[in-house]
């Protein structure tokens, strides 16, 4: 079955110390994720109830119906960046659309069991990427940490810092002030108790302090939620997008415009929550189901927008949160989207006295977090390619957008892959003797092979795909001024054959028979010669030619070389 929800198993022997743990983890993890989801919110450019909206409805969708035991969902910063470029570009309207393709997309990906697939997204673009958004996030963030109060701030990450530098003699300094005691907050307050999250402590302290200088001194220019949000005491009622559906023309060109950010989204959102699943499934020594999980965050996706929240996937911080606090089923999970829909319906309004500059604190963080800079330390150390393909995608994300980055990274990784696998694959020519124990991890006492004259031997080693002919012309270049009449191709380390490499060996035995020169495979496993037989290339060359050792081989070719000589 594709569709197996975790909840389903979880609650067959489920017992009060279960409930117990996963209430007490589920608390805690409510609290953990009531800052991050204002923070992302008002950075994606919605709001606070946007934020708060997705970790309620998302997150209890993904718990319900998800494929891990332990994973928590809402918004995360990997979303930021796209969304400010959808609503900039689309408006709110065009962000539903693109939310709800984005949900489709991972709904179908789950169901055609492609949930694996993800997972061979190469590593330096997963980082690339990730450190990009993460700069991206880091600069948003400097109007509310130095209270510019400039109204509306390029979306460009070159133009937003232009205008930042131009506006550095309006620095509020109270603001900065309040940004800088609450980034000390949330660094140094684990040291005293890793209980309760830095950026909690951070939000409520300073919230109160800035309450506090507004009350009692002349302090009144430090800006807070309240001041630039409207903040409800309960949860949107579900409605489409305010765009005229019945125009179907232009619903279908907006479609096509966002299909883009769309995939980027569920790509994101797939890569994000099965990382954070299979991270989870390390510590718990569990194991989730990809295409499930993905199949949930696909109807989280489609939820969520109905009621005004943003995309949303599995969140590897909060998922830690969860399992280090005693989280042990889905329950916890819902527990903690229960507990901020409680804190948004009873202290709704309290949420409007925290400082922008805190809040910018909590989200400077959180792309410090992101940034993983000590993994492109050490992958600085790693193959330089591989870096390479790092470093285009941060830059790419950073000036572009991660759509392009997306694209080009992968681009680059296929070519690094090729370029790897063609060089890896080697072939030797023989034309006297072989030696049984050569490139063998393994003592062979056995005498050397002779080759009979006028035969010579080609070892591929590695796999037969395009690019790997000119090898062979390479080779014959080399062999000057002897007539060969059989040549033998020894295939025994080759682990696959495309469709081009086919090709080319036909190309390869057609040239051969041209200049009067019969080839003989030796060696070929099982997958390759079916895979030769199905394209026809086996009953062309003939079975008497095909054989399953070199002994074998090296005798047929005797055979030829001596009728050749009798006519």
């Amino acid at each position: 079955m594709v569709f197996q929800p975790k909840i389903l198993t979880c609650l067959k022997n489920y017992s009060k110390e279960q409930f117990s743990a996963d209430a007490m983890a589920g608390i805690i993890v409510g609290i953990v994720a009531l800052p991050l989801a204002i923070a992302f919110g008002i950075a994606s450019g919605v709001g606070p109830t946007e934020g708060l909206v997705t970790a309620i409805i998302a997150g209890f969708i993904i718990s319900l119906l998800g494929g891990s035991k332990v994973q928590i969902g809402g918004p995360t910063g990997a979303f930021i960046v796209i969304i400010y470029g959808i609503i900039q570009q689309h408006g709110l309207g065009g962000l539903m659309i693109a939310t709800l393709m984005a949900g489709v997309i991972l709904i179908l990906i789950g169901v055609f069991k492609l949930g694996n697939v993800i997972k061979f997204v190469p590593y330096p673009v997963v980082v690339g990427f990730t450190a990009g958004i993460a700069l991206t996030i880091f600069s948003t963030q400097m109007n509310d940490l130095f209270g510019f109060g400039i109204e509306k701030v390029p979306a460009n990450f070159i133009e937003k810092w232009i205008c930042y530098f131009q506006n550095v003699t309006h620095v509020n300094w109270w603001a900065l002030g309040v940004g800088v005691i609450s980034l000390l907050i949330i660094r140094y307050s684990p040291k005293i108790s890793k209980k309760i999250p830095g950026s909690l402590v951070s939000i409520i302290v300073v919230t109160f302090l800035v309450w506090l200088l507004e009350r009692f001194t002349a302090v009144a220019n430090i800006t807070t939620i309240g001041d630039l949000y409207e903040l409800p005491t309960s949860i949107p009622a579900p409605k489409l997008p305010d765009i005229d559906l019945n125009d179907k023309q232009n619903l279908l060109a907006m479609m096509r415009d966002l299909f883009p950010s769309a995939f980027t989204i569920a790509i994101l959102g797939a890569i994000e929550s099965l990382l954070s699943a299979m991270v989870a499934d390390g510590v718990i020594g569990d194991k989730h189901d990809s295409n499930t999980e993905l199949i949930a965050q696909g109807v989280a996706n489609l939820a969520s927008p109905l009621f005004g929240g943003i995309p949303a996937t599995g969140a590897i911080a909060r998922t830690m949160t969860n399992i280090n606090n005693g989280g042990k089923t889905p329950v916890a999970g819902i527990i903690h989207a229960m507990v901020l829909l409680l804190i948004l319906l009873l202290f709704g309004r309290l949420v409007g006295l925290i400082p922008m500059p805190c809040l910018a604190a909590v989200l400077i963080m959180v792309s410090y977090n992101m940034s993983g800079w000590r993994t492109i330390k050490m992958l600085d150390k790693k193959p330089k390619a591989d870096f390479a393909v790092l470093i285009i995608t941060f830059l790419l994300t950073v000036v572009f957008d991660l759509t392009v980055a997306i694209e080009v990274g992968l681009i680059a990784s296929i070519a690094l892959f090729l370029k790897r696998t063609n060089e890896s694959t080697v072939i030797r020519s023989f034309h006297d003797e072989i030696d049984p124990g050569e490139n063998i991890d393994v003592a062979v006492h056995e005498e050397k092979l002779h080759i009979p004259e006028g035969v010579e031997v080609y070892e591929i080693d590695g796999p037969y795909f395009f690019g790997i002919a000119n090898k062979f012309d390479e080779i014959d270049k080399t062999v000057v001024g002897k007539q060969y009449k059989v040549r033998i191709i020894r295939m025994r380390k080759v682990s696959f054959i495309d469709s081009t490499g086919i090709h080319n060996l036909e190309i390869l035995c057609d040239g051969c028979k041209r200049n009067g020169m019969t080839v003989v495979l030796s060696g070929v496993n099982v997958h390759v010669r079916a895979t030769l037989e199905k394209a026809g290339f086996i009953s062309k060359l003939g079975e008497e030619n095909v054989c399953s050792h070199i002994n074998f081989a090296l005798k047929r070719a005797e055979e030829i070389v001596g009728v050749t000589a009798e006519s």
